[in-house]
């Protein structure tokens, strides 16, 4: 299997800004926020750890990596007007969740 660089970046970069995220969220008492940018940056990892090694189940984690960072993303961009956190995981998300997608969806 091809190790894509780019699916682990983006894993990567999600991951990052999630954690920065749920400092500021801490802060601002964003519960729904915080336990998705948590399982989101959690997904992250470990799905960035699978590619790097070119685990056979790197496909089916992208996938569930994308349903999550979608839902991530989602929820930050509600609070992205007044948390620059927030903006900036929401568009990290949706990329991780869009570059998933697509790697989800490649035939071996």
């Amino acid at each position: 299997m091809k190790i894509s660089k780019k699916g682990i970046e983006a894993c990567l970069a999600c991951l990052i800004t999630c954690e920065s995220c749920i400092i500021d969220c801490i802060a601002s008492g964003n519960k729904e926020c915080i336990a998705l940018c948590r399982d989101c940056a959690a997904i992250c990892a470990l799905c960035a750890r699978f590619e790097a090694r070119g685990s056979r189940f790197s496909q089916d984690l992208h996938a569930l990596c994308a349903k999550i960072c979608g839902i991530c993303s989602e929820e930050c961009a509600k609070h992205a007007s007044h948390h620059d956190s927030c903006k900036a995981c929401a568009e990290a998300c949706e990329k991780c969740a869009n570059i998933c997608e697509e790697y989800a969806t490649v035939k071996i």
